[in-house]
């Protein structure tokens, strides 16, 4: 955990790539992830955890498989989200979207049960911030 506030601007301008998020601290047993984002991302599973996604810019859709049936939220920039533990979802970005992900440390990017992952998607825990 950092001692110093972190500017999620230059947090974000430190790396390029795509679906692999960034830690920029963290809180209790969580960890704050940042990611760059666009196209999809892939059908998963968090069986024990709840995922939070915020929209810092840009557009995020995620798809949900629910008992009701399957569905869309669609989240605006500035927009807040929590996937329930134990729901597939699958995220989409028809644009360039900048987001911020808060889960338990530890917590794969792919879950814990998945569909194959494609060649653009970083199965992680997230990486190390390096600005």
């Amino acid at each position: 955990m950092t001692t110093e506030p972190v500017s999620l601007a230059t947090a974000l301008a430190s790396f390029s790539e795509r679906w692999s998020p960034r830690i920029v601290t963290t809180v209790n047993d969580y960890d704050v992830r940042v990611a760059k984002v666009e196209g999809e991302h892939l059908w998963h599973v968090h069986d024990h955890t709840d995922e939070l996604f915020l929209v810092l810019s840009g557009e995020l859709h995620i798809g949900l498989r629910e008992a009701a049936g399957e569905r869309t939220v669609v989240l605006p920039k500035g927009s807040v989200f929590t996937v329930p533990r134990a729901t597939e979802h699958k995220p989409y970005a028809p644009v360039p979207t900048e987001i911020l992900v808060l889960e338990p440390t530890g917590t794969s990017t792919v879950g814990d049960r998945h569909d194959e992952i494609p060649s653009h998607v970083d199965a992680t825990t997230g990486h190390p911030l390096t600005t």
